[in-house]
């Protein structure tokens, strides 16, 4: 009988090579891309009485000299998700998303909330992942000084199906800006939408605690004020939200010039679940500035990486 040592000896290289191109395999199918999220205010993307050529035009077009310089910012971010705000109605955000596609980011699922006081500032969502579920509001109230005000922009809130294993619960706010108005105090104003927004992100935490959720937005408030404060939640205690320390390449935070005080403020805020915290690549986590940022907007873009899948 000849011998069978060879031939074990041949299967064992076999198998070894086997288990070992099984194991890259797996490897390779638990590894997922990451997604960038970028959030913009746009400064009036939108249909307004503006001083073109030295004569007052009525509902202009944010200048095309500007748009270029939106588009040329985000493309150098090139965003799987951009939340805005400052957006017209739906034609102007149409015409955003043309332009993006144009630029080969291709963002084809969108959520619009419409300003309540008319002034058509609005908030919206640009997604390249489907939108599993809705749960924007845009009928929240408080009072104040004994009149009923409106949560002007709402809560624009989806669930972003990134992948069959892995939801991102994503909310934009755009907070009462520090512009005064006769309808009441903008402090207190700005305070009580932080209340409702709050109260919006306990309901949603208190049927999930461990959703992966992102609030992202412009605030209109710097960091250790009242309405900041409220977003985030009690620290340390359940439902927490934390803020991503973002800086831009000079290691600078400000997210907001005002040209005519000549003055830089931090306004706009990424805060993270706990749930969610983990899957953050802080690493790549930016404001995003280019040469141009001052043509397009009076803001910086926030953006945020993650890796959708739970840790």
């Amino acid at each position: 009988m000849a011998p069978i040592a060879p031939k074990t000896a041949a299967a064992i290289p076999a198998v070894f090579f086997l288990a070992t191109i099984l194991a890259f395999l797996s490897v390779e199918a638990d590894e997922v891309s990451p997604v960038t999220l970028a959030f913009y205010n746009l400064k009036n993307y939108l249909a307004m009485e503006r001083r073109l050529d030295g004569e007052v035009v009525p509902d202009a077009p944010k200048p095309e000299s500007e748009v270029q310089a939106v588009i040329e910012g985000l493309t150098s971010i090139r965003p799987d998700i951009l939340g805005v705000c400052e957006m017209g109605d739906e034609t102007f955000l149409t015409d955003l998303q043309g332009r993006l596609k144009a630029a080969g980011i291709e963002l084809p699922h969108t959520e619009l909330v419409r300003d309540s006081a008319g002034w058509d500032r609005n908030i919206a969502l640009l997604s390249r992942f489907p939108i599993a579920a809705r749960h924007s509001r845009d009928d929240y109230t408080y009072e104040l000084a004994g009149k009923k005000h409106a949560l002007q922009r709402g809560v624009l809130d989806v669930n972003l199906k990134i992948s069959p294993q892995y939801h991102l619960r994503c909310i934009v706010l755009h907070l009462k800006s520090k512009r005064e108005v006769p309808e009441g105090d903008e402090t207190l104003m700005r305070l009580n939408e932080a209340r409702l927004a709050r109260r919006h992100i306990d309901g949603i935490l208190g049927e999930e605690p461990d959703s992966n959720l992102l609030v992202i937005g412009d605030f209109n408030d710097l960091r250790p004020e009242a309405p900041i404060k409220t977003l985030q939640g009690g620290f340390g205690g359940n439902g927490y939200l934390s803020a991503l320390g973002l800086t831009d390449p000079y290691g600078f935070r400000w997210t907001h010039h005002w040209s005519f005080a000549d003055s830089y403020s931090r306004f706009d805020y990424a805060l993270v679940s706990a749930g969610l915290e983990k899957e953050i690549l802080r690493e790549t986590c930016r404001i995003h500035h280019w040469e141009n940022w001052d043509k397009a907007s009076d803001h910086r873009p926030l953006v945020v990486t993650l890796v959708p899948k739970d840790r």
